[in-house]
């Protein structure tokens, strides 16, 4: 699943795509992805007409914001926007036709995207967006934030990180990734972490962040930005996908478990 640093990568370079354009009409084949309205003409019905102003970003969501309204649009595992190319294909389930001929398809091969449309500046006291914790890339995300919110858990680092709920936009590449850079375990309890431990992984957190967006993102299976382009974060990962092969600090090799549910990559040298 695309993490912040590809929503954002794909923000930046949609809005460059988009950013002016006068929604037509559209085309849905695929009826499931709309959520907000749960009706499909009733969907575009309140898009047709409307101008694009500006694509954000709110965790691993992306907000298309509109003349009246925004479009909350997440890609889960497969979603790709594209401008028209060719013929669309099977995949191809929403297309945007603007008034100065060009489209933009939204591409989901297995279908678990989602798109939610409401009144511009509701969007954010609506699911999916009304619980969303804070931006790690934002003045809000300080050093004393994290050790706050887990006083009191019982839960281990990595559950925490991956709590949408406190801080939005981290999953399990870039969590597995600052882990490791602040040699902290990631079954560690939150609740007993260090004020230095504390204050290495607020740095990292952001430092991973931000040289993933500066490198346009990881594409370890089929992540693509808005131009059709892969992201080269992979070639600097330590541990994420990297499971036996040698690690680059200690020369170790790099361990797999199941944390959270979720495959997790760590060294047992570097991460005591």
């Amino acid at each position: 699943m695309p993490e912040l640093p590809e929503v954002e990568t794909v923000r930046r370079t949609l809005g460059e795509l988009i950013k002016g354009k006068t929604i037509d009409t559209m085309s849905i084949t695929w009826a499931k992805i709309i959520k907000e309205p749960d009706d499909v003409e009733a969907f575009i019905s309140l898009l047709a007409g409307q101008t694009i102003q500006e694509v954000k970003r709110r965790g691993k969501f992306l907000l298309i914001e509109c003349d009246e309204v925004t479009l909350v649009s997440h890609l889960r595992m497969e979603g790709k926007y594209k401008m028209k190319e060719g013929e669309p294909d099977k995949h191809t389930h929403v297309r945007f036709h603007f008034t100065d001929g060009t489209e933009l398809w939204y591409r989901d091969v297995r279908k678990f995207g989602t798109m939610h449309v409401f009144p511009k500046g509701a969007e954010f006291s609506q699911e999916p967006l009304k619980k969303l914790g804070v931006e790690p890339l934002s003045l809000d995300f300080t050093p004393s934030y994290l050790p706050a919110a887990c006083e009191k858990t019982s839960r281990n680092i990595k559950t925490v990180l991956l709590d949408q709920s406190i801080i939005a936009g981290l999953g399990n590449i870039y969590v597995d990734e600052a882990l490791f850079r602040s040699g902290i375990l990631p079954e560690r309890q939150a609740a007993y972490l260090q004020e230095e431990e504390w204050q290495r992984l607020h740095a990292e957190i952001k430092a991973t962040l931000e040289e993933a967006v500066e490198a346009g993102g990881t594409s370890v299976r089929s992540y693509l930005n808005g131009n059709g382009e892969m992201g080269y974060f992979q070639q600097q990962l330590f541990v994420y996908g990297r499971a036996g092969e040698p690690c680059q600090r200690c020369s170790g090799p790099i361990e797999k478990t199941v944390v959270a549910g979720r495959g997790t990559h760590f060294c047992p040298v570097c991460q005591p």
